[in-house]
């Protein structure tokens, strides 16, 4: 998978650009929409090896059936990196991750998407991903693609650079969505174009001028 410029999490980096403070942003989600199934579970799956995501899925169980009550899905996320994640170095996570990235893009990203986003790539926008995977997991991603920005769930690290098992922000989902937009350009931004696969996706597209809403179906 192609590597260029860093893409940062949780911020925007063409927005610091003054050549392209005013430029329309395009959003994607990632999950479904960009790829053809969800890549946090897919990441934790391969990460924790089979016998790992059999044991760890046993005792998730019960978050899984609270799950079905409260229908958090910001809750069953921060259970599962409790449970698969906690205590793991942050470099230890983003060579993870970096791997991740190098041996799935090309079996999970939909090539009618990818053919979309490069489209808008030739298009004086500020073209991104706005997602609830968890930023750091997406990240190599967003770099391959050559995103301008990323905007995802961010994890917490305590202070030995270790994933404590909480959110720095909430799950980047539903209204959230726009709200990080918005932290990101600024409350009057343009956003020119919005593609999303699931009601997660609907308050982002809402304020679109064009809707992209399950829109592509591609397989690699």
């Amino acid at each position: 998978m192609a590597q260029d410029q860093p893409v940062p999490t949780g911020a925007a980096e063409s927005a610091a650009r003054p050549e392209a403070a005013d430029e329309p942003v395009v959003a994607f989600d990632f999950d479904g929409t960009l790829t053809i199934r969800d890549s946090f579970s897919a990441f934790l799956k391969w990460r924790a090896g089979r016998r790992g995501w059999l044991v760890g899925c046993l005792r998730l169980a019960p978050d899984a059936l609270a799950y079905a009550f409260h229908r958090d899905r910001g809750r069953i996320k921060a259970a599962a990196v409790r449970e698969f994640l906690k205590g793991v170095p942050r470099a230890e996570l983003e060579a993870d991750a970096r791997a991740f990235a190098e041996q799935f893009s090309r079996s999970m990203l939909r090539p009618d998407a990818v053919a979309a986003w490069k489209s808008w790539r030739n298009q004086p926008v500020r073209l991104g991903i706005v997602t609830a995977s968890p930023e750091i997991v997406v990240a190599p991603f967003a770099r391959g693609l050559g995103a301008d920005y990323l905007i995802g769930t961010e994890l917490a690290f305590d202070a030995e650079g270790r994933v404590t098992g909480g959110f720095v922000s909430p799950n980047c989902r539903g209204p959230e969505k726009v709200v990080r937009l918005k932290a990101a350009f600024g409350p009057d931004f343009e956003l020119r174009a919005a593609y999303g696969d699931t009601t997660g996706d609907r308050e982002m597209i809402a304020i679109a001028g064009i809707v992209g809403y399950q829109v592509f179906k591609g397989r690699p």
